[in-house]
């Protein structure tokens, strides 16, 4: 059911152009804080299966980016789909989002529309009991002064747990590209990646990091891509030494070329080259290379590794695209969303 609009009129041209330029440059599409509680949950596979810090358990973590634009520029029907995505949520004890807008710049373009709904109606049926809250504004994170003009909406970046959660730190990268007059138009947004510890038991928990990486085709796009990764390895670096790490999200590096919407340089490989870089700088391991998944190029990736007193260890790692569709079987999202399956026990 199609909810109802209190959004602003689009006829003029300034609004449209600034609108479609944010759709077209949100992502390529691939087939802190103190935390607020929701609704009670009932215990999940990881609360049944962790008896206490010394038995270990299992932990199932879902990474989607839900297409979650405005409907007046996307091609997912956001406005039908996310109300649909949200009981799905609950089959999963950690779910980590991408394009989840929670902040937009106050009389923006986003500002007044249906879309300022999105973010509460993902959530509305899910009974996670642990939630991050709402992006804080661009006045509290470290963003360059010169985005600000540009800038229309927050980083899209959130995270349900089952499992109780601290702190939720937002780091947009450095640099972007693009406006309304094109470079995949990701200057628009915050766009960048956020931290959360998660506690799996007493005293045993895991760093973990959501992301939404740079868009786009062109060379400065492949060059901040390269810099965006190595402003996350520094940042792991510094602030989870030692940690067990899980990190997942949108990386747009098609790491199987030539893939849709690739960088011209993906045919020789760039983008494989800047994912193993940063796995070798941080230690990580890619969920689908742990577990022979057979789908190395997507987007849409979780690695992980072992710190700080827990092992972890990945199962499964599966693309659920025949369980997110609509009544028709068409898909709710322009990515299927990657379930990866792990196994903890205290180091």
């Amino acid at each position: 059911m199609r909810a109802r609009a209190s959004r602003r009129a689009l006829a003029a041209p300034l609004v449209v152009a600034g609108l479609l330029a944010l759709g077209l440059g949100a992502c390529s599409s691939d087939g802190g804080p103190s935390q607020s509680a929701g609704a009670d949950a009932p215990t999940t596979t990881a609360a049944e299966k962790a008896d206490g810090a010394s038995a270990g358990g299992e932990l199932s973590l879902l990474t989607y980016n839900v297409a979650g634009l405005p409907v007046e520029i996307s091609k997912e029907h956001p406005d039908v789909n996310i109300p649909l995505i949200s009981p799905m949520l609950n089959d999963y004890d950690v779910v980590i989002t991408q394009e989840d807008f929670d902040w937009w710049k106050p009389g923006g373009l986003a500002d007044g529309l249906d879309f300022n709904q999105y973010h509460e109606r993902l959530r509305a049926d899910a009974t996670h009991k642990y939630r991050s809250e709402v992006h804080p504004g661009p006045e509290a994170v470290d963003l360059a002064a010169d985005r600000l003009e540009l800038l229309q909406l927050g980083d899209g970046l959130g995270v349900l747990s089952r499992l109780p959660i601290s702190g939720n730190t937002r780091v947009p990268w450095t640099r972007c590209n693009g406006g309304f007059d094109g470079g995949a138009s990701d200057c628009l947004a915050m766009k960048g990646f956020s931290l959360t510890r998660l506690e799996l038991a007493d005293g045993v928990t895991v760093d973990l990091y959501d992301l939404h990486g740079e868009a786009g085709g062109g060379p400065e796009d492949q060059a901040l891509q390269v810099a965006d990764y190595e402003q996350l390895a520094a940042y792991i670096g510094a602030q989870s030494e030692g940690h067990a790490v899980i990190l997942g999200g949108d990386t747009n590096l098609h790491t199987d070329p030539p893939g849709p919407d690739a960088h011209e340089d993906s045919a020789n490989g760039a983008d494989l080259a800047i994912w193993q870089t940063f796995l070798k700088a941080t230690g990580l391991t890619d969920s689908c290379a742990a577990t022979d998944c057979g789908e190395p190029g997507r987007i849409d990736k979780v690695a992980f590794r072992s710190g700080a007193g827990v092992d972890l260890e990945a199962t499964a790692h599966e693309f659920h695209g025949d369980t997110f569709v609509d009544a028709a079987g068409e898909d709710l999202s322009d990515h299927e969303p990657l379930e990866v399956r792990f196994r903890w026990t205290p180091a």
